[in-house]
């Protein structure tokens, strides 16, 4: 697993926590299902682009490019 997958996860359990929703909450705003939502948090690799964003954008978050950090990948 790499390590942008569970960053994306801990930072979407973090937000959510915060404001106090269940991932059965959290996966109604953003129109997924509560599977999406743990898989996210879980940090599973293989996850549709479009899914991920529609649950970041709760938190005003979106997938993007970022640069490789020097001497291997992210």
């Amino acid at each position: 697993m790499k390590r942008g997958h569970t960053d994306i996860g801990t930072f979407i359990l973090t937000e959510r926590r915060a404001l106090g929703w269940t991932q059965e909450q959290t996966a109604l705003y953003a129109g997924v299902s509560a599977k999406l939502v743990a898989d996210i948090e879980h940090g599973k690799p293989s996850l549709q682009m479009d899914a991920v964003n529609r649950v970041l954008g709760l938190f005003g978050k979106r997938l993007g490019l970022v640069d490789d950090l020097p001497g291997g990948s992210a």
